[in-house]
């Protein structure tokens, strides 16, 4: 069972950052496509929403690898 937290924290880790990435990857494109208030504006916020989860998802990702889950 300590095995697969480790593994799942790990997946946490690198998932974190991939989602802001993604997210800001599909952003970038939208508001290329059409950059109007009514496209930009929801990204903006969807991004500054998701960015502190995605922290948040790589802190537990870190204290499952160190074992804090173990006891």
């Amino acid at each position: 069972m300590n095995a697969l937290r480790r593994t799942l924290g790990l997946a946490w880790v690198i998932l974190g950052p991939a989602a802001v990435i993604f997210l800001i990857y599909e952003a970038y494109g939208k508001i290329m496509a059409q950059p109007t208030q009514d496209v930009y504006l929801p990204w903006i916020i969807i991004i500054t929403i998701f960015t502190p989860i995605a922290i948040g998802m790589v802190i537990f990702g870190l204290y499952a690898l160190k074992g804090e889950y173990d006891r």
